[in-house]
């Protein structure tokens, strides 16, 4: 197959690059490019110039402001968006929520939620993983009481990622506890965050941020008009919202940015012969992780051209693997770059540069992208069981 892009694919790429890089701020942009965006205001700003363009959710049916582009289009968009350092699509809007409920969900919550999503004027969050529920995850306990018009809803959940901007949560919760597998008992419900009895914790993570969030539900009347599709079918909604989550995670684009930055930093650090990025050791490491990158990128369009019938291609399971170990080296490189510079934290009275100062809590938050859309673990067991046939 050919790898590279056709006339008409290039020309679609430059257009969305100038779109990006002239339409979102430029202040936005660099905020995100150096790793301290202005939450949630820089997430809001650029999604809602992007759905008044109609390019918010593109992964969406076309009469809900989807596109229909090619899988190859698709990639070039979230690459390029990446590229220019345009701040992310709420994933739990765009990816997540928003298609389970175009595909599953009533008329009533289509014009109800949709469009509303897809702008950003409700800022979703996901309530999957339980203390005891994370790869487990129909385990959960949290569980949803019908009472005439209303679920009850009583239970824990955990890591609940920007819930402190959230003001919809859709939950995975119990409604049948007595169901004979332990999936088929298991609802798909949204619910209001500033209802009487939803309590939220923050959690300090070891970067010193505060992105995740312990949520508790004492008591939460739901109407069951916020039930998505049928009652106890949240399992297949889960499996086909997971599906859309891991999509992209590779973030080939990211990556590419994050190496271009260490070259940068790198060529303004003297040493004996010359400069960081003349050390023959240093620039072995960055030719070996740029093949890499080359590598993946080339894998992802075989993987994204190849998918034109819908069809989930295991391979998929490799790229995020990998793209997720990659992200990670990247940001080491990023903070070995940085040096002892990369050892305070918020420091504005001592001379470490800003970017150096930030290098390590990223490194430490990109722990997580091995774990967060099925770990690594579960990636090689999907490898070696549907690809490699063990």
């Amino acid at each position: 197959m050919h790898l590279e892009l056709t006339e008409d694919e290039q020309q679609f790429r430059d257009e969305l690059r100038t779109f990006f890089t002239t339409k979102i701020p430029k202040e936005v942009r660099e905020r995100t490019a150096a790793g301290a965006p202005n939450m949630p205001d820089d997430a809001i700003t650029a999604l809602r110039i992007l759905d008044e363009e109609g390019l918010a959710v593109p992964n969406w049916p076309v009469e809900w402001g989807g596109k229909d582009w090619t899988p190859v289009q698709r990639h070039i968009y979230h690459d390029q968006l990446i590229l220019a350092s345009v701040p992310d699509p709420l994933a739990f809007n765009v990816s997540m929520v928003g298609p389970v409920i175009a595909a599953f969900g009533s008329e009533e919550l289509k014009q109800r939620f949709l469009p509303k999503t897809a702008n950003l004027d409700i800022w979703w969050c996901q309530g999957f993983s339980e203390p005891e529920a994370g790869s487990d995850l129909a385990s959960l306990k949290t569980k949803a009481v019908r009472d005439g018009d209303h679920y009850v809803v009583n239970g824990q959940k955990t890591w609940t990622t920007l819930a402190q901007h959230a003001d919809w949560i859709f939950c995975l919760v119990r409604t049948d506890p007595a169901a004979p597998k332990k999936q088929a008992g298991i609802s798909f419900l949204l619910i209001d965050m500033n209802s009487e009895g939803v309590e939220r914790r923050p959690i300090q993570l070891i970067d010193g941020s505060y992105e995740v969030n312990e949520v508790w539900f004492n008591d939460v009347r739901v109407p069951v008009e916020n039930l998505v599709g049928e009652e106890n079918a949240g399992w297949s909604y889960a499996k086909f919202l997971l599906g859309n989550e891991r999509t992209g995670v590779a973030r080939v684009g990211l990556i590419k940015n994050r190496v271009a930055q260490a070259k940068e930093r790198a060529a303004s650090i003297p040493t004996p012969d010359g400069t960081l990025l003349d050390d023959p050791l240093f620039a072995a490491r960055i030719a070996e992780l740029e093949n890499e990158v080359l590598a993946l990128e080339l894998t992802t369009l075989r993987v994204v051209s190849a998918s034109d019938n819908g069809k989930p291609n295991p391979v998929s399971s490799l790229i995020k693997l990998r793209g997720t170990e990659l992200q990670q080296s990247a940001t080491e490189l990023l903070a070995d770059v940085a040096g002892v510079d990369s050892l305070p934290n918020d420091a504005s009275d001592i001379g470490s540069p800003d970017w150096a100062q930030r290098a390590t809590p990223i490194y430490l938050n990109t722990r997580k992208t091995t774990i967060y859309g099925g770990s690594s673990e579960v990636q090689r067991t999907i490898i070696s069981s549907t690809i490699l046939g063990l």
